[in-house]
């Protein structure tokens, strides 16, 4: 099995209303010096069998049409980690 991660994020021209909420909270709460928070979302998927073009097609495609608005979002797609099938325990 394989871990792939699709990380959603508003546009960068997209107000980010909890974003804004974040950072005004966090010079209250003693985190100073950060100059600009956004929100996201990240789904992690674990595939079934090869993470090969085919398999990220297809989770592109489901990114593109059920996970992300891609009026408002961009996302990304990528592999975090693959187990050995192979292997035995």
């Amino acid at each position: 099995m394989a871990r792939v991660v699709v990380d959603v994020m508003l546009k960068p021209e997209i107000l980010d209303p909890q974003g804004q909420a974040v950072q005004r909270a966090l010079p209250r709460l003693g985190f100073d010096g950060i100059a600009d928070v956004r929100q996201g979302k990240r789904f992690e998927l674990e595939v079934e069998g090869p993470v090969d073009e085919a398999a990220l097609a297809r989770i592109h495609e489901m990114a593109e049409t059920f996970l992300a608005n891609t009026v408002i979002e961009d996302f990304t797609v990528k592999v975090e980690s693959t187990e050995n099938a192979g292997a035995q325990s």
